[in-house]
């Protein structure tokens, strides 16, 4: 594990001290390390956020949607399924599977 050092003004290092204290933490680092991985998360959460919000508009999820996708998946199977018993008589060579995703209504 790599070594940072950062220079803190008193009430700060006084808050830090505090925030050790109160919240458990066995030191300094340990609270440091825990606000950066916290920070991380909401990185990568407003990162999904924003793909989400570029991915372009919603789609509503009914039982419908949710059937949809199901017999997505089972199609899917059954013909990967099929097309990995036809791979074994092709010298190796795998059978091209083609998936289609039916758009939502």
């Amino acid at each position: 594990m790599a070594t940072m050092n950062i220079s803190l003004p008193d009430e700060m290092k006084a808050f830090v001290d505090a925030q050790v204290a109160d919240r458990r933490y066995g030191n300094a680092s340990e609270y440091m390390r825990d606000l950066i991985r916290r920070d991380l998360a909401r990185e990568q959460f407003r990162a999904a956020i924003f793909a989400g919000l570029e991915s372009g508009p919603a789609v509503e999820w009914t039982p419908a949607h949710f059937g949809e996708l199901r017999a997505e998946i089972t199609h899917v199977e059954a013909v990967g399924t099929r097309a990995s018993k036809v791979s074994a008589g092709r010298k190796g060579r795998p059978a091209p599977v083609k998936a289609v995703r039916k758009k939502a209504t």
